[in-house]
């Protein structure tokens, strides 16, 4: 009985290791899809969830998502209303992104966690808001609501109330959005800047005008001269987590983007491009600027040139 024990024991040394050694390779792998720390996992968000200094704000695409569940003490900001102006299209004015902030229960030295569905489209918006407001700890979920829910974690109906924050817009870091006449600059003077389309191919190439479904087009298919492109959703794992840095470094360098001068983003109203400003400023640290008029702005400008791959012009062949 002993040596049956004795040995049983020895067996399980080996077992052991190979159980250890695969849960490092785990938490590596898990590792090796946040190596910033602008992005949080769903384990670290769920073990800060009742930290004070911590407040986290959904930001969805899909209307009423939040209301039928989101992540307890998740605040909503809706962003066709919240985070835009919506007479004048614009993003929303520092003075209401001052209001919105502290009626969330945000200071100034709050860290703000974002995450929202479809790949953290508008939470990336958010974050690029946040950023342009100058609010110093801004981070992304990884994985978004998506993540969150196939882990079977807790949702909540309830919306949270907290006492009003102090957040100030004391800053308004500009170089973070450029114009259309910022970007006629670059394309008319050859300037050292990339242009990034992050748009479908079928976008980028003048196929279609816009995907389907959506109402705001252009009247021109195509995309700005110069611009190279990498799709969205490409950045992502299929479970809506970010790749690596190492993933993401190649997968820009391979259309020329490695960081080594100035990057223009644009999509179509920049909900899109919001992601990528996202992976290549917060996540791979380089200079990006996102053109948020995009492809919707650019596109019906009388006078501005364009790039037609299929041919379409003015809505038909």
């Amino acid at each position: 009985m002993r040596r049956f024990t004795v040995a049983a024991r020895a067996a399980r040394v080996p077992v052991l290791a190979l159980a250890l050694a695969l849960a490092l390779a785990l938490a590596s792998t898990a590792l090796a899809a946040v190596e910033s720390d602008k992005v949080v996992s769903t384990e670290w968000l769920a073990a800060h969830l009742d930290d004070p200094k911590v407040r986290v704000i959904e930001v969805s695409v899909v209307p009423g998502v939040y209301e039928r569940g989101h992540i307890p003490g998740a605040v909503n900001f809706v962003w066709h209303t919240d985070l835009v102006e919506t007479v004048v299209r614009d993003v929303v004015s520092p003075e209401r992104f001052q209001e919105l902030a502290q009626a969330a229960g945000i200071d100034n030295d709050t860290t703000v966690v974002l995450y929202g569905d479809n790949n953290n489209w508008f939470a990336a918006w958010g974050a690029w808001i946040f950023n342009l407001y100058g609010h110093e700890d801004v981070r992304i979920l990884d994985g978004g609501r998506a993540k969150w829910e196939a882990e079977g974690r807790e949702l909540s109906v309830r919306p949270p109330s907290y006492p009003r924050g102090n957040f100030e817009v004391k800053t308004i870091n500009s170089h973070l959005r450029v114009r259309l006449a910022d970007v006629l600059d670059v394309v008319t003077h050859n300037k050292d800047v990339a242009i990034l389309d992050i748009r479908s191919p079928a976008e980028y190439e003048g196929r279609i005008f816009a995907p389907e479904g959506f109402q705001e087009l252009a009247i021109r298919a195509g995309h700005i001269p110069g611009a190279v492109n990498v799709p969205w959703s490409q950045a992502v794992n299929p479970d809506g987590t970010f790749k690596s840095k190492e993933e993401l470094r190649q997968l820009y360098a391979s259309v020329g983007i490695d960081g080594s001068k100035p990057i223009i983003v644009y999509c179509r109203i920049g909900e899109r491009s919001s992601h990528t400003w996202f992976v290549l400023s917060q996540i791979l640290g380089y200079e990006v600027a996102q053109y948020d008029g995009s492809w919707t702005e650019w596109g019906n400008t009388v006078g501005v040139p364009i790039v037609n791959l299929a041919g379409t012009v003015w809505g038909a062949q």
